[in-house]
């Protein structure tokens, strides 16, 4: 029996309480966001929204160590030829990222210096420019600070 005053669900109550939410205080409208969501799964019950999140937490540890490559973290599956394979094609993906990153640093120095001779090239035209229009306005008396 579900015993909740507002319902789980998109209605114009909940949609208002979520706007509500976001305009008071962001998280109590992402709070409502969830609640709208997911609050189907935990039934509004307390217990049930316990369970269902240190069922996720539990997930997490459990599975934290198996993200990226080259990691020791994977299980052995059994067979020790595939896990001999497994290890030569998790170190060859990790030398080709390794020289992936190589060349995108490289490609980053290459754009920093060309940015550089770009830069420089546009200052030497400015002053070349700047020169000329200083040297035209040294016929006359008048100096560049404006006197006499």
């Amino acid at each position: 029996m579900n015993t909740a005053l507002i319902k789980p669900q998109w209605s114009p109550l909940t949609i208002a309480l979520m706007v509500l939410g976001f305009v008071i205080f962001w998280p109590l409208g992402l709070l409502v966001l969830g609640y709208i969501l997911w609050g189907e799964k935990f039934g509004g019950s307390a217990e049930k929204a316990q369970a269902y999140w240190n069922k996720g937490c539990s997930f997490v540890r459990n599975n934290h160590k198996h993200h990226g490559f080259g990691q020791s973290g994977y299980a052995p599956s059994g067979n020790a030829a595939f896990d001999d394979y497994r290890s030569e094609q998790l170190r060859r993906l990790e030398e080709e990222r390794a020289r992936l990153d190589a060349e995108v640093e490289a490609f980053h120095e290459y754009m920093a210096n060309l940015r550089r001779a770009r830069d420089r090239e546009e200052f030497d035209r400015f002053m070349s420019e700047h020169r000329g229009s200083r040297q035209g306005h040294g016929d006359t008396n008048h100096n560049d600070w404006g006197g006499q």
